[in-house]
């Protein structure tokens, strides 16, 4: 495993950065490839915004890591950053988690481990967590600062959608142990991404479930010595959900919770759109849907995973089994919360690639990263905070 690093650049050097990827090609090529497929798509779409569209997030440099474990899992699907504050262990703040939602084999459903990706630059990747027995670590990442990663377990005995269990939450200690699991089919019933309000004592897990198409908050109580849940409450329901021999299911997928709006996020992706929950957060029953806040069918293309940018803007990537687009495949999609599209980009030149994606501030620098599942490789800029 090795690490590609490229000086930082503004859009106007990809000629220079392209020269410098060709060099590299001593090295590993699928990730030089990957470099190169990124920065033409990036530059391709520089040059076709319009003038008046407002300062982008998304930037144009990459460093690409392979995130395959000694045990050859694959599909890397869930990216959380290790938060300040987090005891020590066998992480580090600042180090990225990716977890493997298949195995050597790649069957869906069954990937067991968690992989650190060190926040040095060139320092080798390990593994944080392997779990035993049938699993699937999804999407569904977060890392809590009192020293426990939450992780989505969506397993598939036979890598199909159709024999796919309900699953849980699992909890992980600092040193990689899991030390409990949250299970109750009625909430949690394939969680295929999350979302998490960190506020010490207690927190807020929101969960997409991929089998019921219903997004759940659970109520967590954290301590040093554990996490106990507090309540489920299903607050959304109604979104279009089904299986899908190549994506494994399509359903409810990237959640962002905005706290000082008491606002969910949800990016649906057979419905193709995205949505807001109201009251999110403080919810006593069944809200719906919600409001559309963005729907396109020239910008989505089944969207995935998603985070909110440091500027407010949120950037969901899209999975290509919905409204596929051959001249946008693997994309990431930037738009404002009130629905303006403001850029785009695609992690690979092939269909399928784009997944979880996660980012973080320190400073002045803003640290963005993103898997290229069809690669099994982490995308990971690091650039000035606008």
């Amino acid at each position: 495993m090795s690490i590609v690093k490229l000086s930082t650049q503004r859009l106007g050097d990809f000629g220079r950065l392209r020269r410098s990827a060709l060099r590299l090609m001593s090295g590993n090529a699928i990730m030089v490839v990957a470099i190169i497929t990124l920065l033409g798509a990036a530059a391709g779409v520089a040059r076709a915004q319009d003038s008046d569209l407002p300062q982008p997030f998304l930037p144009a440099q990459v460093h690409p890591v392979s995130t395959v474990p000694s045990n050859g899992d694959v599909n890397p699907y869930g990216v959380a950053f290790v938060p300040p504050g987090f005891p020590a262990g066998t992480v580090a703040v600042g180090d990225i988690l990716v977890s493997n939602f298949n195995d050597k084999r790649n069957l869906q459903g069954t990937g067991t481990t968690i992989v650190d990706v060190p926040a040095a630059l060139g320092t080798p990747v390990t593994v944080f967590f392997q779990g035993k027995g049938l699993l699937g670590l999804s999407t569904a990442l977060n890392i809590l600062r009192k020293g426990f990663v939450l992780v989505g377990n969506f397993p598939s005995p036979d890598g199909t959608c159709g024999n796919a269990r309900p699953g849980s939450i699992l909890v992980i200690n600092s040193s990689g142990q899991e030390v409990s699991a949250i299970a109750d089919p009625e909430f949690i019933n394939g969680p295929w991404d999350s979302a998490l309000f960190d506020e010490g004592n207690k927190a807020k897990l929101f969960v997409a479930n991929g089998l019921t198409g219903t997004i759940v908050r659970v109520d967590l109580v954290v301590s040093s010595s554990g996490v106990t849940v507090d309540g489920f409450t299903q607050i959304a329901s109604g979104y279009l959900h089904q299986c899908d021999a190549v994506t494994f299911v399509d359903a409810p997928t990237g959640l962002v919770y905005d706290p000082k709006l008491d606002v969910l996020y949800v990016a649906s992706s057979a419905d193709n759109a995205i949505f807001s929950v109201s009251g999110a957060g403080s919810a006593t029953s069944d809200n719906g849907r919600g409001k559309v806040v963005f729907s396109s069918m020239k910008r989505l293309h089944g969207p995935l995973g998603m985070i909110m940018a440091p500027n407010g803007d949120l950037v969901v990537a899209n999975n290509d089994s919905i409204n596929p687009d051959p001249t946008q495949p693997s994309e990431l999609v930037e738009f404002t919360t009130t629905g303006r599209f403001v850029k785009e980009i695609s992690v690979d030149s092939n269909f399928g690639g784009s997944f979880g994606l996660a980012v973080e501030t320190q400073g002045n620098t803003v640290h963005f990263a993103a898997v290229d599942d069809n690669v099994s490789t982490l995308l990971d800029w690091q650039f000035p905070l606008q």
